[in-house]
């Protein structure tokens, strides 16, 4: 069920002899013609989840040699000074070991544990209402693989950044919609609502108050989303300093060297380094937010300004002040649209112009409508829903076109030409897209519809039950195609159900042949099938994708047109048709609203939950693991990218490591640690690289990076890596639903998969195994013994076992050589 290695069994036997001979001389002390063995490192990478450098180096007795707390490099404690210079060696070179091959026959072993970057503060689980900007970023790196096609790339990009400023938008609506609308417009100025709640109590109309006119309870109450607004531009400036600020190693490209021009854009210097474009991005998204919530404050008052009994100086100021939000609004986008990624250097300048006035000048903007809609405006009162509200059937739609247009521009590039195994022929970052928008839309749904059932107290908002007339009727109508997607989401479930169940009785026949010397188990066999059926579900993942994207983008215009043309919440717009269709109305609506506070409800519980419990925390970091690797591109209030602050930090080990004691390193990586692995390997220069060998377990490069990410992971772009790198294995597993094989072409060189490992290593009780062996899955790759064969072979493909030996502290005061 393994077939063996050969080309790395040949080259170890090759250099059986030399490491033989290596380790006499280091016996004596002496090494034929004056030379001593290189040094060996294994630098190891876990995966998502974490776990503890205890963990990954076997040993309790650990120390930091590098790093900090949130992300560091430990060594067991008798290796920790194995690269040290001998405070008595004056006639060595400051770089000296002190015993770089002290007897052994492994290579000194590093553990580099990230984890502390997703899922080490309480503050983390806070991401969680961020988690549609983290889709919608994701979607930016899915688009096809394109060579000469450098403008449809950068529409997709264009595109996808105004995707994500519209959640913004959409965000910002949704707070404005429960602080402006929900509370100070509805409850506050209905005193069958605000009765019996003291923190309304100063904005009733029956008290007569100052704040009692609803232009100033909407001023009030602005400062709700504005803040949120300002805490998100604090979080992303935190997070950037605390992640993303890290440099790069700051390498020229260069003319001969393979990473240089046309090369996979992961080669380039400043892939990892995006402070330019994070700044420019995180202004537009703040003065967006900020012009969202002046916006809801001035057309509330300019509406009742135009009445023709209004004051005309309000009223000219109110088109005054809407001509500069339109205006500040177009310089907005032109912002966004005006520059993307630079890569080929690290975009370290800075438009300070843009990055700090922009912010400002719509802050002030906010303040100047926040001052018309408080002066005095006698027998202005509040009724129905707070005008404006059909905004959300027009973001909605808006996100509907952009999607639709990123469908096309994405197929576009696929046609020229389509990678392999990309998903969906080119749209899942369309999809993917579509996602985000939904989630946004049922967080913001969710939350409407939970604060106007806690307002009214229970009552169903838009009914006419209650004094709070409800959110938007385009939320409730969003909310009534959610039973219809959930019925759609659980056929397409059964149906992979039935499936898996399907090709399960096809592996119980073949799994008795991996083990040929075992007496058949109809247990044990049917374990061992259903693990394998299972874990190849992960390739079914886009036609769930797929699916869900769709039947959302159609009854998503469904409902901004069954909103638009009743302005009435489902169950009302069905009053007086057959009893069925009513009730089926009714119930979608109630079930829809259910189901969006539930939601809503749950995120507040988990990320409580998860504030409190570091177990609960790590759960949720294994989402950011997965979710943050890549860079913000598209919108700077996504969760920050750790990988740019995991790359440069393996990146300059390894660089500091080989140059210091031109010794041999294997970098080896476990599941999401492959990926970061794979990219810090890329960023080397062609020197470092030829000391390095990587060693990959678990892998998901290919499987799900390759296929979901086809311009930067694709066949491609893994061939160059195997051709720019010394030497590449990687192990996998049938029964792994995470990792498999790299796939390269034929003409790509030399193998690089080995495997399907066998799991479990054995199939009943033995004299190796007297206990039954567990199936590993995705675990546990370093007990297979092929872990070990594969690190030998490739520290022995790493050039020449043996270098100079520098003059010891006896020979150096003698002036005599080693020799």
């Amino acid at each position: 069920m393994a077939p063996a290695a050969h080309d790395e069994a040949s080259a170890a036997q090759d250099t059986a002899t030399q490491d033989t001979a290596a380790q006499e001389a280091r016996t004596s002390g002496t090494a034929r013609g004056g030379q001593r063995e290189r040094p060996a490192l294994e630098l190891l990478v876990h995966g998502v989840g974490g776990t503890t450098p205890q963990e990954m180096l076997n040993d309790a007795r650990i120390e930091r040699v590098a790093g900090d707390t949130t992300a560091g490099i430990y060594r067991r404690s008798g290796d920790a000074d194995a690269e040290q210079r001998p405070a008595d060696a004056e006639q060595r070179p400051a770089d000296a070991e002190r015993r770089p091959a002290d007897g052994r026959e492994e290579p000194v072993r590093e553990a580099y544990v990230w984890c502390d970057l997703t899922s080490g503060d309480s503050s983390r689980a806070l991401w969680l209402v961020l988690l549609p900007f983290m889709v919608a970023n994701l979607a930016h790196w899915m688009r096809p693989s394109a060579t000469g096609r450098a403008r449809t790339v950068r529409a997709y990009g264009l595109i996808m950044r105004l995707v994500a400023l519209s959640l913004t938008v959409l965000f910002t609506a949704a707070a404005c919609e429960v602080a402006l609308d929900l509370t100070a417009w509805q409850c506050a100025g209905t005193a069958s609502c605000a009765i019996g709640k003291s923190w309304l109590g100063f904005m009733a109309p029956e008290g007569g108050g100052w704040w009692s006119q609803p232009g100033r309870r909407l001023a009030l109450a602005a400062a709700v989303p504005a803040a949120i607004v300002a805490l998100l531009w604090f979080l992303s400036h935190r997070t950037w300093s605390a992640y993303e600020s890290q440099q790069p190693a700051g390498r020229p490209l260069e003319d001969d060297d393979p990473a240089g021009a046309g090369r996979p854009a992961l080669c380039l210097p400043g892939f990892w380094y995006g402070r330019r474009l994070v700044a420019r991005l995180r202004a537009a998204h703040t003065a967006a937010g900020f012009l969202t919530v002046a916006a809801a404050i001035s057309w509330a008052a300019s509406r009742y300004d135009r009445r023709p009994d209004g004051d005309p100086w309000l009223d000219a100021a109110g088109w005054w002040l809407h001509a500069l939000l339109i205006s500040t609004g177009a310089f907005i986008v032109y912002v966004v649209c005006r520059r993307g990624r630079s890569e080929t250097r690290a975009d370290d300048a800075l438009d300070r112009a843009t990055a700090r006035a922009l912010p400002v000048i719509s802050f002030a903007v906010l303040l100047l409508c926040a001052v018309h809609a408080a002066w005095d405006r006698p027998g202005w009162t509040s009724s129905g829903m707070l005008p404006g509200n059909g905004a959300f059937g027009g973001i909605a739609l808006a996100q509907g076109v952009l999607v639709v247009g990123l469908a096309v521009v994405a197929r576009a590039l696929y046609q020229g030409p389509p990678a392999e195994r990309s998903p969906l022929r080119g749209l899942a970052g369309p999809a993917v897209a579509m996602l985000a928008c939904a989630l946004g839309g049922v967080l913001s749904g969710g939350v409407a519809q939970w604060i106007a059932d806690w307002l009214d107290r229970g009552r169903t908002p838009g009914m006419g039950e209650g004094a709070v007339e409800g959110p938007p009727v385009v939320l409730s109508w969003q909310a009534s195609i959610i039973p219809v997607l959930l019925s759609a989401l659980l056929l397409l479930v059964l149906y992979f159900v039935w499936a898996t169940r399907v090709r399960k009785q096809r592996l119980l026949r073949t799994i008795p042949d991996g083990y040929p010397d075992e007496r058949p188990d109809e247990t044990r066999t049917g374990a061992i099938a259903g693990t394998i059926a299972r874990a190849g579900l992960t390739d079914a993942a886009p036609w769930v994708v797929g699916t869900v994207s769709s039947v959302t983008l159609v009854l998503g215009g469904v409902a901004v047109a069954g909103a638009w043309s009743t302005q009435e919440v489902p169950g009302k717009a069905a009053e007086g048709t057959t009893g069925l269709i009513e009730a089926g109305a009714q119930t979608a609506q109630t079930l829809g609203s259910w189901f969006m506070g539930l939601v809503f409800v749950l995120l507040l519980a988990w990320g409580r939950r998860a504030y409190r419990d570091p177990s609960a925390r790590r759960t949720i970091g294994i989402l950011w693991d997965v979710g943050t690797f890549w860079p913000r591109a598209a919108h700077p209030f996504a969760p920050p990218c750790y990988a740019e602050r995991a790359v440069p930090d393996l990146t300059w080990r390894m660089e500091t490591w080989t140059r210091r004691t031109e010794g041999r390193l294997v970098i080896s990586g476990h599941s999401q640690g492959s990926v970061l692995a794979a990219a810090a390997v890329w960023q080397l220069d062609r020197r470092t690289r030829k000391r390095v060998a990587l060693l990959t377990y678990g892998c998901p490069l290919e499987r799900l990076y390759g296929r979901w990410f086809p311009a930067y992971c694709g066949p491609a772009q893994l061939a160059s890596l195997h051709a720019d790198i010394h030497c590449w294995r990687n192990l996998w597993r049938l029964t792994d639903p995470i990792g498999g094989p790299i796939r390269l072409p034929e003409n790509a060189g030399p193998e690089v998969d080995r495997g399907p490992l066998k799991d479990p290593l054995a199939y009943g009780r033995t004299m190796e195994h007297p206990l039954p062996a567990p199936i590993l899955g995705h675990s546990d790759y370093q007990a297979d013994p092929g872990f070990a064969e594969e690190r030998a072979a490739l520290l022995a493909r790493l050039g020449p076992p043996r270098i100079p030996a520098q003059p010891g502290p006896a020979q150096g005061s003698s002036g005599r050589s080693s020799e």
